[in-house]
């Protein structure tokens, strides 16, 4: 299928109508604030192929997705999927730094939704409600994220691919301009730029570095690159489901005097040391597997979850819009999070040990983690606000905690197998949790905390967006949720 010969490209190349527009009471917009620093940078995580190892121009990358579109595929689910794979290829041609690429995937995914249902007719619109809609919804769904996707990346020779990819696309499914469905996604999509078009992604002025600052329990950079805190702007970002950033804000870390902080500083200290570890080796791939691009990582598992268990392009656009407006809120939350809380990481925590104030911490001015840690501070983490946001709606979704379904990393570093396989998606979140300790970059307590965000996020969004039109309240609800907090 077309979807997964562009997944593999992306990982060898690198890899009479009316409209009406509905807040319905969510996130109201923020003060506007449209441009972006054009200095951002990224460096491309995406492993080599191992057949053929190349090196191209970011533009070129984004552009061998359409010599892939050669083989007609059927009207289906994969559409969807196939987009997702050219709106998360989008945001590193365009160096979005990791992980704030989720908001211009949630705007691709949301604008495929409304395009698709509002031909299919079987979902409560996102924002965008078109009343009169026909056409393929292929069209539509291609349509809405292409014309999104080149706002949100407008340069040049980007845009130009996009367009490419576009074009191609309609042809190889026997489309072309002139169908229906490409109108309606065209209404879908500019009606969620308009949504978003002040939301905060583009902060101006740029914001001044942020550093922390020096106190015990306040982060600052952390070597080996002292690096100021990547995108601080993140959690200002209005939210796409949730009412403010800061609905889940998550209770205030541990005091560094207290027994919580002191066991959790221990086993960090212990199992996520660079060298000399109680670690084990299982431990160690888990560390490495969960070290790759969190972005591009969990869009892979869901394209795979839904090409094997979703047959319809209405439910599959809802399950692509319900898992990354999750994460995007998600990350917002956390990122709000972190720059509430400023907790310092634990490389600097042990480094400073004996100054934190508790008898039962002991300092290591030499200690290094496993892994380098990533420039924004501790609490609460990222990763797996993100991982439990995917996984939480998968369950939601599809209504049970097990399913068998693969993760696969884009880590090149020395993990001993590519791809992971689970039988509960609660098993894949916990192994985030585990791997941000085992990598010596997060306090339990930070993980756990996030753990917590990312159901909460996922909870509310299934619960209140894009119920099916003859929804119960109850829908998609699951009998193990004793460790969501209500």
């Amino acid at each position: 299928m077309i979807a997964r010969e562009m997944i593999q490209a992306i990982k060898e190349a690198t890899t009479n109508e009316e409209t009406d527009f509905d807040a319905r009471g969510f996130a109201t917009l923020w003060t506007c604030a449209p441009a972006l620093d054009a200095t951002l940078m990224n460096t491309n995580p995406l492993k080599e192929g191992t057949a053929m190892k190349m090196k191209l121009q970011p533009w070129r990358r984004i552009a061998i997705l359409a010599i892939l579109l050669s083989t007609p595929a059927s009207v289906s689910a994969d559409a969807v999927s196939d987009w997702n794979a050219i709106a998360v290829q989008a945001t590193i041609t365009g160096a979005r730094p990791t992980p704030t690429g989720v908001i211009d995937i949630a705007m691709v995914q949301a604008a495929i939704y409304d395009a698709v249902q509002a031909i299919e007719k079987r979902f409560e619109p996102y924002y965008v409600e078109i009343k009169v809609a026909s056409g393929s919804p292929v069209a539509a769904a291609a349509k809405a994220a292409h014309d999104v996707l080149v706002n949100r990346f407008p340069a040049p020779a980007q845009a130009a691919s996009l367009d490419m990819i576009y074009q191609q696309y309609l042809f190889n499914q026997g489309l072309s301009e002139t169908d229906p469905g490409v109108a309606v996604g065209a209404r879908a999509a500019a009606g969620i730029i308009a949504l978003r078009a002040c939301d905060g992604s583009f902060p101006s002025p740029t914001p001044l570095p942020f550093n922390g600052g020096t106190e015990p329990g306040v982060w600052r950079p952390t070597p080996p690159n002292n690096q100021a805190m990547v995108a601080p702007w993140l959690g200002n970002v209005t939210p796409f489901t949730l009412t403010r950033p800061s609905q889940f804000r998550a209770a205030p870390p541990p005091a560094l005097t207290s027994r919580q902080y002191a066991r959790d500083y221990n086993e960090v200290k212990a199992v996520g040391a660079l060298n000399y570890s109680s670690r084990d080796p299982e431990q160690t791939d888990i560390a490495h597997f969960y070290a790759g691009n969190t972005v591009v990582i969990w869009n892979q598992a869901l394209r795979d979850i839904a090409t094997t268990h979703v047959d319809n392009i209405a439910d599959s656009a809802r399950l692509f819009a319900l898992a990354d407006l999750a994460i995007a809120d998600a990350l917002i939350t956390s990122w709000n999070d972190k720059t509430y809380y400023v907790f310092w990481r634990p490389i600097t925590a042990i480094r400073e040990g004996e100054n934190d104030g508790n008898p039962r911490t002991a300092g290591d001015s030499s200690w290094l983690s496993l892994i380098n840690n990533p420039p924004y501070p501790d609490y609460t983490s990222g990763a797996v606000n993100f991982a439990t946001a995917a996984t939480r709606t998968l369950e939601h979704f599809f209504g049970t905690d097990h399913m068998t379904f693969s993760v696969t990393t884009t880590n090149t570093g020395p993990t001993v197998e590519d791809t992971r396989t689970y039988y509960r998606f609660s098993d894949a979140a916990q192994d985030v949790v585990d791997a941000r300790v085992y990598s010596g970059i997060h306090f339990r307590f930070a993980d756990e905390a996030a753990r917590k965000q990312g159901r909460q996020v996922a909870r509310w969004t299934f619960r209140n967006f894009l119920r099916p039109l003859d929804h119960d309240d109850n829908d998609g609800e699951t009998d193990n949720d004793h460790d969501c907090n209500r």
